[in-house]
């Protein structure tokens, strides 16, 4: 059971976000709190989806200056196979005048696989996505921007040989996003949690993100850039609702992903 778990937690240790840490003065810690509803697959039905609101902030529980609503359409295609279209709106202002307005607004649509296994205790989890970037800039300017992402995501259940009611879990992940103009690598994640799922619809998951920003595309002298720190360190507390449609007395397991 542990020697998986020790291979990705040292295969981590390998990614861009690990050296990092000591490479740049320290930041503020900020704050990510999420809240999604998800609409699951299941066998007999395919078809699924979510809805999501978040919120940032520039230090811990204070200091907003971003948030994004973002909803998306599923379809399993078997249970290790899922493909999602998804769009979303996200606004970045200054916390320190937030009666300006935002910043920037960014419109977003993505494509997505994800790939799930289920080796013994272990769940291990691969996303690939697409995204098409729409951003509208303060005072009056926009731009387009694409992007692909991939993340690997362990989960590891504690009390329970699986991620089921009453079930305390361990999440790691971490995601590279690729500029397909370049430079090539944009951000790196680093992600480390736990979790309590306490029934088949409601999932808390709180941990440590670690986002590292590698480059930032110019922009023209009148546009303002997002409020975005090289390096920093986040704490993120998220809420997952499952609207579970499935009548058996046993609701089939589903990973505790968070969908940004």
């Amino acid at each position: 059971m542990c020697r998986p778990l020790a291979f990705f937690a040292f295969a981590l240790l390998l990614c861009p976000a690990a050296p990092a840490l000591a490479q740049q003065p320290a930041q503020p810690w900020g704050s990510w709190l999420i809240g999604t509803v998800q609409l699951p697959g299941t066998s007999e039905r395919r078809w699924g989806g979510f809805a999501e609101a978040q919120v940032r902030t520039n230090r811990v529980l204070r200091q907003y200056f971003y948030h994004e609503l973002k909803a998306g359409l599923s379809y399993d295609l078997d249970k290790n196979f899922t493909v999602l279209l998804g769009g979303g709106r996200y606004a970045t202002s200054d916390y320190r005048a937030l009666d300006a307005g935002p910043l920037n607004v960014e419109r977003r649509l993505w494509q997505q696989l994800v790939l799930s296994q289920y080796m013994s205790r272990l769940r291990v989890e691969h996303r690939y996505r697409v995204e098409q970037r729409w951003f509208r800039h303060r005072p009056d300017s926009s731009s387009f921007r694409g992007r692909l992402r991939y993340r690997l995501n362990a989960f590891l259940p504690l009390n329970h040989p699986t991620i089921s009611n009453n079930t305390v879990f361990l999440s790691v992940y971490d995601e590279l996003f690729i500029n397909p103009t370049g430079p090539l690598l944009e951000r790196n994640r680093l992600y480390v949690g736990v979790g309590y799922q306490f029934n088949a619809r409601l999932t808390l998951q709180t941990g440590w993100l670690h986002q590292a920003n590698y480059s930032q595309r110019p922009l023209p002298a009148a546009q303002i850039g997002p409020q975005n720190a090289p390096r920093k360190s986040n704490v993120v507390l998220s809420m997952v609702y499952r609207l579970n449609t499935h009548k058996a007395t046993a609701a089939p397991e589903h990973l505790p992903t968070q969908q940004d």
